[in-house]
Protein backbone atom coordinates (compact mmCIF):
# COMPACT_ATOMS: atom_id res chain seq x y z
CA UNK A 1 0.00 0.00 0.00
CA UNK A 2 0.66 3.20 -0.55
CA UNK A 3 0.62 6.52 1.79
CA UNK A 4 -2.26 8.54 -0.22
CA UNK A 5 -3.66 11.99 0.47
CA UNK A 6 -4.15 13.74 4.04
CA UNK A 7 -7.52 13.29 4.97
CA UNK A 8 -7.49 15.27 8.46
CA UNK A 9 -5.24 16.84 11.54
CA UNK A 10 -5.98 16.68 14.99
CA UNK A 11 -4.47 17.95 17.97
CA UNK A 12 -1.60 15.19 17.90
CA UNK A 13 -1.74 13.20 14.69
CA UNK A 14 -2.12 13.19 10.87
CA UNK A 15 -4.56 10.41 9.00
CA UNK A 16 -3.68 9.68 5.75
CA UNK A 17 -5.11 7.25 3.05
CA UNK A 18 -3.62 4.00 1.91
CA UNK A 19 -6.82 2.85 0.43
CA UNK A 20 -10.79 2.44 0.59
CA UNK A 21 -10.41 -0.24 3.59
CA UNK A 22 -7.45 1.23 5.88
CA UNK A 23 -5.75 4.68 6.76
CA UNK A 24 -2.93 5.65 8.23
CA UNK A 25 -2.69 7.30 11.52
CA UNK A 26 0.42 9.03 12.00
CA UNK A 27 1.80 10.97 15.31
CA UNK A 28 3.67 14.25 15.11
CA UNK A 29 5.07 13.82 18.31
CA UNK A 30 7.01 10.85 19.42
CA UNK A 31 4.18 8.60 20.27
CA UNK A 32 4.82 5.18 20.55
CA UNK A 33 1.56 3.42 19.02
CA UNK A 34 1.95 0.31 20.86
CA UNK A 35 -0.06 0.86 23.90
CA UNK A 36 -2.75 2.62 21.63
CA UNK A 37 -2.82 -1.26 19.84
CA UNK A 38 -2.83 -3.27 22.44
CA UNK A 39 -5.87 -1.85 24.31
CA UNK A 40 -7.83 -1.67 20.73
CA UNK A 41 -6.97 -5.24 20.09
CA UNK A 42 -8.17 -5.85 23.69
CA UNK A 43 -11.62 -4.35 23.38
CA UNK A 44 -12.22 -5.54 20.08
CA UNK A 45 -11.63 -9.11 21.21
CA UNK A 46 -14.72 -8.60 23.72
CA UNK A 47 -17.00 -6.78 21.22
CA UNK A 48 -16.42 -3.17 21.76
CA UNK A 49 -16.82 -0.96 19.06
CA UNK A 50 -13.55 0.02 17.99
CA UNK A 51 -11.72 0.55 14.41
CA UNK A 52 -10.40 -2.70 13.07
CA UNK A 53 -5.99 -2.75 13.48
CA UNK A 54 -4.65 -3.14 9.93
CA UNK A 55 -2.57 -5.07 7.84
CA UNK A 56 1.60 -3.42 7.78
CA UNK A 57 1.31 -0.77 4.70
CA UNK A 58 4.50 -2.24 2.66
CA UNK A 59 6.48 0.81 3.30
CA UNK A 60 8.78 1.92 6.48
CA UNK A 61 6.81 1.74 9.61
CA UNK A 62 7.25 4.07 12.53
CA UNK A 63 6.57 3.43 15.87
CA UNK A 64 4.44 6.87 15.87
CA UNK A 65 2.12 4.80 12.66
CA UNK A 66 -0.87 3.26 13.29
CA UNK A 67 -2.83 1.38 10.63
CA UNK A 68 -6.43 1.22 11.29
CA UNK A 69 -9.87 0.97 9.63
CA UNK A 70 -11.37 3.30 7.18
CA UNK A 71 -14.50 4.57 8.63
CA UNK A 72 -17.32 5.83 6.85
CA UNK A 73 -20.17 8.46 8.33
CA UNK A 74 -20.37 11.14 10.21
CA UNK A 75 -19.05 12.04 13.49
CA UNK A 76 -21.74 12.47 16.75
CA UNK A 77 -20.48 15.91 16.55
CA UNK A 78 -21.16 16.53 13.05
CA UNK A 79 -24.98 14.83 13.48
CA UNK A 80 -25.53 16.46 16.39
CA UNK A 81 -25.03 19.81 14.72
CA UNK A 82 -27.23 19.54 11.61
CA UNK A 83 -29.99 18.34 13.31
CA UNK A 84 -29.47 13.87 11.76
CA UNK A 85 -29.10 13.09 15.68
CA UNK A 86 -31.18 14.77 18.61
CA UNK A 87 -29.82 15.95 21.91
CA UNK A 88 -31.30 13.04 23.71
CA UNK A 89 -30.73 10.15 21.40
CA UNK A 90 -26.74 11.76 21.19
CA UNK A 91 -26.32 11.45 25.01
CA UNK A 92 -28.40 8.32 25.03
CA UNK A 93 -24.99 7.27 22.69
CA UNK A 94 -22.46 8.71 24.67
CA UNK A 95 -23.92 6.50 27.78
CA UNK A 96 -24.21 3.60 26.31
CA UNK A 97 -20.36 3.57 24.79
CA UNK A 98 -19.11 4.43 28.35
CA UNK A 99 -21.54 1.51 30.18
CA UNK A 100 -19.86 -0.94 27.78
CA UNK A 101 -16.68 0.15 28.29
CA UNK A 102 -16.53 0.07 31.48
CA UNK A 103 -18.77 -3.70 31.47
CA UNK A 104 -15.07 -5.10 30.01
CA UNK A 105 -12.77 -6.40 32.48
CA UNK A 106 -9.31 -4.39 32.99
CA UNK A 107 -6.67 -5.83 30.22
CA UNK A 108 -3.69 -5.30 32.93
CA UNK A 109 -4.88 -4.02 36.70
CA UNK A 110 -5.42 -6.72 39.31
CA UNK A 111 -7.97 -3.84 40.82
CA UNK A 112 -11.26 -5.35 40.90
CA UNK A 113 -12.96 -2.68 40.50
CA UNK A 114 -10.48 -0.97 37.68
CA UNK A 115 -11.73 -0.70 34.15
CA UNK A 116 -10.00 0.47 31.03
CA UNK A 117 -10.79 4.03 30.05
CA UNK A 118 -10.91 6.09 27.00
CA UNK A 119 -10.61 9.55 28.72
CA UNK A 120 -11.68 11.08 25.62
CA UNK A 121 -15.03 9.80 25.00
CA UNK A 122 -17.45 13.06 23.53
CA UNK A 123 -18.91 13.32 20.33
CA UNK A 124 -15.91 14.09 17.76
CA UNK A 125 -14.46 10.71 18.59
CA UNK A 126 -17.71 8.93 17.82
CA UNK A 127 -17.58 7.96 14.14
CA UNK A 128 -21.84 7.00 13.51
CA UNK A 129 -21.23 3.74 10.59
CA UNK A 130 -23.45 1.62 8.99
CA UNK A 131 -22.74 -0.96 11.64
CA UNK A 132 -22.99 1.08 14.54
CA UNK A 133 -20.97 3.23 16.69
CA UNK A 134 -17.42 3.43 16.73
CA UNK A 135 -15.10 5.05 19.39
CA UNK A 136 -11.54 6.23 17.75
CA UNK A 137 -8.73 7.68 19.34
CA UNK A 138 -7.25 5.61 22.31
CA UNK A 139 -4.24 7.76 22.68
CA UNK A 140 -5.59 8.77 26.35
CA UNK A 141 -6.38 5.11 27.31
CA UNK A 142 -5.37 4.10 30.87
CA UNK A 143 -6.94 1.92 33.84
CA UNK A 144 -8.63 3.19 36.32
CA UNK A 145 -12.30 3.60 38.06
CA UNK A 146 -15.14 4.46 35.63
CA UNK A 147 -16.02 7.34 37.66
CA UNK A 148 -13.11 9.24 36.32
CA UNK A 149 -14.04 8.66 32.55
CA UNK A 150 -17.43 9.35 33.21
CA UNK A 151 -16.18 12.72 34.88
CA UNK A 152 -13.82 13.42 31.80
CA UNK A 153 -16.94 13.11 29.08
CA UNK A 154 -18.98 15.63 31.43
CA UNK A 155 -15.97 18.07 31.93
CA UNK A 156 -15.03 17.94 28.17
CA UNK A 157 -18.51 18.49 27.10
CA UNK A 158 -18.99 21.59 29.59
CA UNK A 159 -15.72 23.25 28.23
CA UNK A 160 -16.79 22.82 24.83
CA UNK A 161 -20.58 24.47 26.19
CA UNK A 162 -18.54 27.92 27.94
CA UNK A 163 -16.42 28.71 24.70
CA UNK A 164 -16.75 31.75 22.69
CA UNK A 165 -16.27 30.11 19.50
CA UNK A 166 -19.49 27.88 19.57
CA UNK A 167 -21.57 30.34 20.33
CA UNK A 168 -24.74 29.35 19.13
CA UNK A 169 -24.39 25.58 19.85
CA UNK A 170 -24.39 26.68 23.75
CA UNK A 171 -27.69 26.05 24.47
CA UNK A 172 -27.57 22.60 22.87
CA UNK A 173 -24.64 21.50 24.22
CA UNK A 174 -25.53 22.03 27.66
CA UNK A 175 -28.44 20.20 26.62
CA UNK A 176 -26.46 17.42 25.94
CA UNK A 177 -24.56 18.03 28.80
CA UNK A 178 -27.34 17.18 31.05
CA UNK A 179 -29.07 14.84 29.33
CA UNK A 180 -26.08 12.71 29.49
CA UNK A 181 -25.55 13.22 33.27
CA UNK A 182 -28.98 12.34 34.36
CA UNK A 183 -28.07 8.84 32.13
CA UNK A 184 -25.20 8.70 34.11
CA UNK A 185 -26.69 8.46 37.55
CA UNK A 186 -27.65 4.86 37.52
CA UNK A 187 -23.68 3.91 36.98
CA UNK A 188 -22.65 6.40 39.48
CA UNK A 189 -22.47 9.37 38.35
CA UNK A 190 -20.15 11.93 38.53
CA UNK A 191 -18.63 12.12 41.97
CA UNK A 192 -16.99 15.20 42.91
CA UNK A 193 -13.35 13.82 43.60
CA UNK A 194 -13.33 12.07 40.33
CA UNK A 195 -14.26 15.34 38.58
CA UNK A 196 -11.66 17.42 40.63
CA UNK A 197 -9.07 14.39 39.15
CA UNK A 198 -10.95 15.11 35.74
CA UNK A 199 -10.53 18.70 35.89
CA UNK A 200 -6.48 18.52 37.37
CA UNK A 201 -5.60 15.73 33.98
CA UNK A 202 -6.90 18.88 32.18
CA UNK A 203 -4.84 21.62 33.13
CA UNK A 204 -1.93 19.81 32.47
CA UNK A 205 -2.82 18.80 28.75
CA UNK A 206 -0.43 20.03 26.54
CA UNK A 207 -2.85 19.54 24.02
CA UNK A 208 -5.39 22.38 25.31
CA UNK A 209 -4.52 25.88 24.41
CA UNK A 210 -4.95 28.75 26.86
CA UNK A 211 -8.32 29.45 26.21
CA UNK A 212 -9.45 25.94 26.69
CA UNK A 213 -7.68 25.63 30.21
CA UNK A 214 -8.87 29.40 31.30
CA UNK A 215 -12.91 27.74 31.47
CA UNK A 216 -11.97 24.97 33.89
CA UNK A 217 -13.03 26.03 36.77
CA UNK A 218 -16.51 27.02 35.40
CA UNK A 219 -16.53 24.11 33.40
CA UNK A 220 -16.65 21.83 36.70
CA UNK A 221 -18.96 24.57 38.55
CA UNK A 222 -21.23 23.66 35.32
CA UNK A 223 -21.26 20.01 35.51
CA UNK A 224 -21.65 19.93 39.68
CA UNK A 225 -24.83 21.97 38.99
CA UNK A 226 -26.42 20.32 36.47
CA UNK A 227 -25.76 17.19 37.99
CA UNK A 228 -27.81 18.65 40.52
Amino acid sequence: MQIGPLLGSGRTADVYALDNSWVLRRYRDEVDTAAELAVMSYLSAHGYPVPRIGPPTGVEARPTDLVIQRLTGKTLAEALLDGTVAEAEGAGVLARLLRELHAIPPRISQDPAYRILHLDLHPENVVLTSRGAVVIDWTTATEGPPALDRAMSSLILAQVALDPEFTGAERSVRGLLATLLTLLTDDGGVPADALARATGIRAVNPGLGAREKAVLGEAAALVTALAG
